[in-house]
């Protein structure tokens, strides 16, 4: 991410997004009633009464809308920000009407808010800082294969297949099959990792994992090249990657990567749950509750609770999280990409860790 300019006393921060994480962020930040200004296109029509009639002429403009919603296209990489025309050049005459903005990356935008939250900030100061790439993970066992990119946001699956290999018996036909496998597995690997050609880990149970990485390097050696580690797991599929994640044993390759800070903290918030520690609690209410004592060390939010609300209840949920950052604590919004921001939702999708039980 690139910020040019931060203006609090007029409310604006000028930035650019620099990769698919960074329109994430945005996705995040930008919300409902925030304005968001950039170029972009519009059909016009010539407004020269004694001309003929012709097509409307899609051309560029200056243009900044307040924002109704939007949507995040993982597809063609754009965010797609829809609402109200709020400044425009004159001569168009199309304020109060509705256009719908495409943030790519490289965009260069304005967003402005009545109100920027220190996480919100923070958040955009953090993403500027991030330069390590995204990671290539494919988990695999004589079962299953799953291929993802493990990017700041969370798990982005990208292919996986399922399989029955011959048993041990059956020698000939398992290593014919396990060689199909294994062919398979290499294109979805190959196809996931030649867009960004990040850096790979193998995991898996067992031996399966080490012997697709002997076939990976007998056969394409700028795979390869790539390979930084091949790690054991329990399980092979997606549920092998979320427990790697879990287990912190890819911790020193996600040192950058967000994904693993709010995997801790809600891993921290199970295990004291479990335990049946009272320095917990969640649910709108009960946090609330907690931030008026000044208890709350670290506040947890899942990003869809934020965006796929009431008004009032967002203005609430930002009472909460303003009132915990001035008494010094810890907001984290919580992809619901991934499997820390799913478990969050399921409690209400807030929820704290305390400094002190509440009386």
């Amino acid at each position: 991410m690139k910020i040019f300019r931060i203006d609090l006393k007029k409310r604006f921060v000028k930035l650019m997004p620099e990769s698919l994480d960074d329109l994430w962020h945005l996705y995040n930040i930008i919300l409902t009633k925030d304005e968001v200004h950039a170029r972009t296109t519009r059909q016009v029509k010539p407004d020269d009464q004694y001309a003929r009639p012709t097509k409307a002429k899609r051309v560029p403009v200056n243009l900044g809308v307040q924002v109704e919603k939007m949507y995040w296209d993982r597809v063609l990489n754009r965010l797609r920000i829809t609402g109200i025309v709020v400044d425009a050049p004159e001569k168009l005459s199309i304020n109060g009407s509705r256009h719908t903005i495409s943030i790519s990356v490289n965009t260069p935008l304005t967003i402005v808010k009545k109100r920027w939250l220190k996480h919100h900030l923070d958040r955009l100061k953090r993403a500027s800082k991030l330069t390590a790439a995204p990671l290539t993970i494919i988990s695999i066992d004589d079962e299953e294969y799953c291929v993802a990119i493990l990017r700041q946001y969370g798990i982005d699956v990208k292919t996986g297949e399922r399989t029955k290999l011959p048993g041990k018996f059956e020698a000939e036909k398992r290593v014919k099959a396990k060689q199909l496998f294994f062919k398979g597995a290499l294109k979805s690997l190959r196809e996931a990792w030649a867009p960004i050609k990040s850096p790979i880990v193998i995991i898996g149970p067992g031996f399966i994992k080490d012997d697709f990485g002997d076939y990976v390097k007998s056969e394409s050696k700028d795979l390869a090249a790539s390979i930084i580690g091949i790690k054991g797991v329990n399980s092979a599929g997606l549920s092998g990657i979320q427990e790697s994640l879990r287990s912190g044993i890819l911790a020193n390759m996600l040192q950058h990567l967000r994904v693993t800070d709010e995997m801790n903290a809600m891993e921290e918030f199970l295990a004291r749950l479990g335990k049946g520690k009272n320095t917990i609690t969640y649910g709108l209410d009960d946090v609330k509750k907690a931030t008026n004592y000044g208890a709350v060390e670290k506040l947890l939010v899942a990003d869809s609770t934020l965006r796929e609300t009431t008004d009032e209840k967002r203005i609430a949920l930002e009472n909460v999280m303003k009132n915990v950052e001035e008494a010094r604590g810890d907001v984290m919004v919580l992809s619901t990409e991934h499997e820390a921001g799913t478990k969050l939702l399921s409690l209400g999708g807030i929820a704290a860790l305390l400094r002190f039980p509440l009386p």
